[in-house]
């Protein structure tokens, strides 16, 4: 994991933390200015947070910036900031000279990068950034910037949310209607249940995630409305609070009643009377979506990490494949081989020729400056070219291959990117079928000039529950551990570079199809 992300992480925790006990506004404010200074290195910051009325945007807290800009307002879609307010999402401006939105900020400034606060489904503010240079912020930014600005986004909610309770318990000094506008209020699930564990209390969080209402939860015994608890280990955990009137936490993987697995944080308080614990009070913390957020950040730094061994590993190659090129040509001045012998010569050459295109491809794309080879090219030559390649590995496993071949018109496409695809969706085909077993590929173009490619075998087919997980990077169904679990997502990512898509279908009686489907556009004119 890089330093940045450690960084964010950090600091994803450290505004989380204000959740906990979060009691002054301005506190929490500064904290996450601290923090976009310390983490991301901005030299200015603005958080506006929307007024009562919901049509302003008035600042709240900022460093950078004059006075003068900050004692102006803003309306909702006033601007860069007061769109990214309207709209609820963020906006990059990589040149504010372009921009006929721009409101005047910092002094000479170039570039704005502003995302929109959303707590609870609803926008109550902006988080905003500028800086002197021209294209000074990055879509990673963009997306870094956005995690800090949902995790303050509810802890602003949250401390504006205790502020007005506060207001309510000064005001009408009553305790009970306190106690119910905080349970009626907060965003965390909380319950209450006696020694014989039934519900004596349940918010309006707790209706939201268990999808209860108050009124068919509390009187029921929790474990009859929750029948999951005793094998997730919470009722155990409830008797010993009971008994021991110590808390506990614990992090879950809770089935909620409509049967979804939902990933939790809970507190188990015990309530106490007198001394005597007469019950527990449960604090349930849905932390699903933030794990998710987690695991494709660290998703993501897993593929920078493979580009970047990609590569050295393309490094590498060069070198032998250079030698046997030049093998191939010295091989390929005799002239006493029969026709056989000088068709696999040139296959070797055109082959090495793709495998250079391979390298190159991956060593500009490690640089990120990636450029495609887009020539007229016939589909069913490339396919048949791809055929007589993988020609040795299906006669050894005595697959059969069917060509069903309509006339295609020419396309501008990159051709060793789509013998890649070819290659790895036959590869795929003749793992999946026994020996014997078959491949059909079909090509053929609609009414529309939509064209489309299908690999189909007469192997078991993919369960349903896998047809989208074989996309996803580094997820692979091999038992042998040969698969990178790369290829069919790589695949998808090149077809979507021509605007077109792969999918996945099962085949009667037996069997699976990966259809390719690409746009008109793709045809050469």
């Amino acid at each position: 994991m890089t330093d940045q992300n450690q960084k964010l992480f950090r600091a994803l925790i450290d505004v989380g933390k204000e959740l906990v006990a979060i009691t002054d506004l301005d506190h929490l404010l500064r904290r996450v200015l601290e923090i976009s200074r310390e983490v991301f290195h901005f030299e200015n910051a603005i958080i506006r947070l929307l007024a009562d009325d919901n049509v302003t945007l008035e600042t709240a807290a900022s460093f950078g910036y004059s006075q003068e800009v900050c004692e102006n307002s803003l309306c909702l879609g006033q601007g860069i900031m007061g769109k990214a307010a309207k709209f609820g999402r963020p906006y990059l401006i990589n040149n504010i000279n372009q921009s006929d939105d721009y409101i005047p900020g910092i002094a000479a400034a170039r570039s704005e990068l502003a995302v929109p606060l959303i707590a609870r489904d609803r926008v109550i503010g902006v988080l905003n950034v500028e800086s002197q240079q021209a294209e000074a912020f990055t879509v990673n930014d963009c997306d870094s910037l956005s995690i800090l600005a949902g995790q303050a986004a509810i802890a602003i909610d949250n401390a504006n949310l205790y502020r007005d309770l506060c207001q309510v318990s000064f005001e009408k000094n009553n305790l009970n209607y306190l106690n119910k506008q905080i349970l009626s209020s907060i965003s965390l699930g909380l319950y209450t249940i006696d020694r014989q564990m039934k519900i004596t209390s349940w918010n309006g969080s707790m209706e939201k995630m268990s999808r209860i209402p108050a009124e068919k939860a509390q009187g029921r015994s929790l474990l009859e409305l929750f029948p999951f608890l005793e094998k997730e280990g919470i009722a155990e955990r409830l008797t010993r609070v009971l008994d021991t009137g110590k808390a506990e936490n614990l992090r879950l993987l809770h089935r909620g009643h409509a049967g979804e697995n939902r990933l939790q944080k809970r507190r188990l308080a015990p309530l106490k009377e007198n001394g005597k614990t007469e019950g527990v009070v449960v604090v349930v913390e849905d932390i699903t979506e933030f794990e998710q957020l987690l695991a494709q950040t660290i998703q993501s730094e897993k593929l920078a990490e493979v580009g970047r061994m990609s590569a050295g590993i393309a490094h590498e190659i060069n070198n032998p494949l250079a030698v046997i090129g030049i093998a191939n040509q010295l091989l390929l001045e005799e002239t006493n081989y029969t026709p056989d012998q000088l068709e696999l010569l040139q296959q070797i050459d055109n082959e090495v020729d793709r495998l250079k295109g391979l390298t190159a491809e991956l060593l500009s794309y490690s640089s990120g400056s990636q450029e495609e080879n887009r020539k007229p090219t016939d589909i069913n030559v490339t396919l048949r070219e791809v055929l007589m390649l993988m020609r040795y590995e299906l006669n050894k496993k005595q697959i059969k291959s069917i060509e069903r071949f309509s006339h295609l018109p020419i396309v501008n496409i990159d051709k060793n990117r789509f013998k890649q695809i070819f290659i790895n969706l036959i590869l795929n085909a003749a793992q999946a079928v026994d020996s014997g077993g078959e491949i059909q590929i079909l090509t053929e173009i609609d009414e529309a000039n939509t064209i489309r490619i299908c690999f189909c075998d007469n192997g078991q087919g993919i369960p349903d529950d896998l047809k989208q997980q074989i996309f996803e990077p580094f997820f692979t169904s091999r038992k042998d551990d040969q698969g990178t679990g790369l290829g069919l997502y790589l695949c998808r990512k090149i077809i979507a570079d021509y605007q077109g898509y792969l999918k996945v279908h099962n085949v009667s009686p037996r069997g699976c199809c990966f259809e390719i489907v690409l746009p008109p556009e793709i045809i050469s004119r």
